[in-house]
């Protein structure tokens, strides 16, 4: 046996040698030098050693390789560095996978990325048929694309029309799914099993080559020029726009790498990966993708906000408050990893329709052969719906999901803490009421937090934790650690007037009521947001989240203002959301009409609308429209900074992407600052300010930044 700092290597009686990759201080293999250095001089071996016959290549983790080390990825500084990075790493595999010998990925656990990408260039692929493993070529997340000749194997393994679909939207496969699109060769059932269909894969195919290196090979489904490929590659790119509207290169480059590739052979489509690869790693967009949605995501799930000094705990029976579409929401997720549920509302109907709504959800999900009766009816066993607080009892959370109402969040605090445990957490999911406000109804504040969920709840990964003035470290380590048990991820803000998302979410929306007020054509104000990089535009955002609702929120918020002897500061948005939300009584998506009149799943803008706000002959350009609606967000995520309603970089940016969709190809509201540079942002805010407001005057951090050259940065 001999070994590297990165793998085992041995060889049989038959000389098979068995690689069973472990690369020292990782929870997981990734591709980086320690192991392709030595991987090489394997390599090598496999082409001069007559002794060894075949490789088999496995993983000793539960994973196989889950991708390229992107540490490595973002420390690149030139085109030139990036293509030389991916030709050495491709003339490795591609001298394995022509070195007339037999070569066999074990795929013990998941492959991804570059993981994948190695087991391409093996001849054959067994991997164990386990439901948690996954398969696929995740880069466009990121602003890449697969650089180990990912676009050049897998349409010459499935055709070009499916790898388009896997590899522009970054899908994950389980492994049967992976073995009936025919990117994996064989299931196993076990390691054991694994290994011993590798070792007779390789005995049976004593001089293996890939069908790409055969005469006469043609491309499944035909070639770019074959005539069903024409018409997939007519209409691909604008299918793509419709979704991304320019703002992610990656994908734009992804279609010329299967169109130009497919035109070429193997190793010409090759080096044309490469080149398109390095126009990725070099570009902002991935530089903006990998700061946030890996480095600071990361930096997040791994509790860079948890207080430290708290041992890690785990919520055992939780107990929540009101079974609307929140309540039943974070019941279902509750549940769905093990925590036994107390669904609580007024009446035992509304209880049970809560605990319907995991009903649906998990029927849909079997309809779809993604879950069983069994795990279903185990879930639902796990949720009690009830109208009695005696039934908190035992409970180490309680999650308030009741109406946005200060009386009647204060009564359900009351009633439950004279049921639960001294030390038990209690959290409101309120999303705009002060926390330490609403603690004031508690007799033991230190355990009272806000735990805001976003709807709907199984679909949206962001939890914000909203630490009171008298909330302890402990309740917020606690809590930090629940979000975390339910597979979401939390940011931590202080206490505040719409804490850090609802703040920031609002000024988008209003901005674009704003825009309409002026007399800009409300198509281009939503074609904008669109463009900004938005999930949805501003107007039909707002009839999602409802007038009424917002109405109300603005009149609650004017009263507490007033209490304070303040005044809610005037916002041009306001007059519009009043005429159509009150006065015109188009109250949003549930009545049937708010900006667009609905029609089932069918939506158009209410006509109307330029009636009331007619067009201005002379309409802004839309890059005027996308700066505002840009700006306006990223200045006021700037201010909560300041203010330390945020506590870190990582929290304002990630609670921007995944709280309100802010654009995720800019990597976040601050990112978007950094990217643009502090200065230029300044004067563009300023020019904003001068033509149609104050909101748009750069908050003071950003212009202390420009004075300085600084940056928007969590010190690790």
């Amino acid at each position: 046996m001999t070994q590297s700092q990165a793998f085992t290597f041995d060889i049989d009686a038959d000389g098979i040698g068995l690689v069973t990759i472990d690369m020292p201080g990782r929870a997981m293999n990734v591709l980086n030098p320690t192991l392709v250095e030595p991987f090489a001089a394997l390599v090598n071996q496999l082409e001069t050693d007559a002794n060894l016959k075949g490789l088999v290549i496995t993983s000793a983790k539960s994973t196989f390789i889950v991708g390229a080390d992107i540490d490595q990825l973002t420390q690149i500084t030139s085109a030139e560095e990036a293509y030389k990075l991916c030709e050495d790493l491709k003339g490795m595999l591609r001298r394995m996978e022509k070195s007339g010998k037999p070569v066999v990925a074990a795929l013990n656990g998941t492959a991804l990325g570059g993981g994948l990408e190695l087991a391409l260039a093996c001849h054959a692929r067994i991997a164990i048929d386990d439901p948690k493993a996954k398969f696929g070529l995740p880069e466009v997340k990121l602003g890449l694309l697969p650089g180990g000749g990912g676009t050049q194997r897998v349409p010459r393994m499935i055709g070009i029309q499916k790898s388009f679909e896997l590899i522009t939207q970054g899908k994950e496969l389980t492994a049967a799914k992976a073995k009936d699109m025919g990117l994996v060769t064989e299931l196993a059932t076990s390691r054991e099993d694994m290994l011993a269909k590798a070792k007779a894969w390789c005995k049976a195919n004593p001089k293996a080559s890939q069908p790409w290196d055969n005469k006469g090979f043609r491309i499944p489904g035909g070639d770019s020029k074959s005539p069903a490929v024409v018409q997939v590659l007519a209409i691909a790119p604008s299918m793509a726009n419709a979704k991304a509207h320019g703002n992610y290169p990656a994908l734009t480059h992804i279609m010329s790498c299967l169109f130009e590739g497919c035109l070429l052979d193997f190793d010409a489509g090759s080096q044309v990966e490469s080149r398109y690869f390095a126009a990725c790693v070099v570009s902002q967009t991935s530089k903006n993708m990998i700061g946030t949605l890996w480095h600071q995501l990361n930096a997040i799930k791994k509790g860079q906000s948890r207080p430290k000094g708290f041992a890690e705990s785990k919520v055992k029976k939780v107990g929540i408050l009101g079974a609307g579409m929140m309540g039943a929401g974070i019941a279902y997720v509750s549940a769905k990893v093990g925590i036994e549920v107390v669904l609580l509302d007024t009446t035992i109907e509304n209880a049970e329709k809560g605990k319907g709504y995991s009903q649906g959800l998990l029927d849909k999900a079997i309809s779809r052969g993604r879950s069983t009766a069994e795990k279903r009816d185990a879930l639902l066993a796990r949720i009690k719906p009830t109208t009695s607080y005696e039934d908190l009892q035992g409970c180490d959370l309680v999650i308030e999901a009741v109406f946005e109402d200060r009386e009647i969040k204060a009564v359900c605090t009351k009633k439950s803490e004279a049921i639960i445990a001294a030390d038990a957490v209690y959290a409101s999911n309120t999303s705009t009421l002060p926390i330490t406000g609403l603690a004031t109804a508690s007799s033991r504040p230190a355990n009272f937090i806000g735990l805001h969920f976003f709807s709907p709840v199984d679909k949206m990964p962001l939890v914000e934790i909203i630490v009171g003035e008298k909330t302890s470290d402990e309740t917020l380590a606690r809590g930090f650690d629940y979000v975390l048990q339910i597979g979401k991820t939390p940011i931590v803000v202080n206490d505040a007037r719409g804490f850090y998302t609802s703040r920031v979410f609002g000024t988008y929306v209003m901005e674009g009521l704003a825009m309409l007020g002026e007399g800009v054509h409300p198509r281009s104000v939503e074609v904008a947001g669109l463009k900004a990089g938005m999930p949805m535009p501003p107007l039909a955002l707002q009839d999602e989240v409802s007038l009424s609702l917002a109405l109300h929120i603005a009149e609650q918020t004017k009263k507490d203002l007033q209490a304070e002897g303040k005044d809610l500061p005037h916002h041009p948005g306001q007059a519009v959301l009043q005429n159509i939300g009150a006065t015109q009584g188009r109250i949003g998506k549930k009545s049937g009409k708010g900006f667009y009149d609905y029609n089932g799943k069918e939506k158009s803008l209410w006509p109307e609308l330029t009636k009331l706000y007619p067009p201005v002959a002379q309409q802004p350009s839309q890059q005027e429209l996308v700066d505002r609606l840009l700006y306006v967000q990223a200045n006021e995520a700037a201010r909560c900074y300041e203010e330390k309603v945020v506590r870190s970089v990582a929290d304002t940016n990630i609670g921007s992407i995944f709280g309100w969709g802010f654009a995720p190809n800019q990597g976040g509201a601050l990112q978007f600052i950094n990217a643009v540079g502090a200065k230029k942002f300044v004067e563009r805010a300023r020019e904003l300010a001068k033509a149609y407001g104050p909101r748009f005057e750069p908050a003071a951090v950003i212009v202390k930044m420009a004075q300085e050259g600084g940056r928007f940065e969590d010190v690790v």
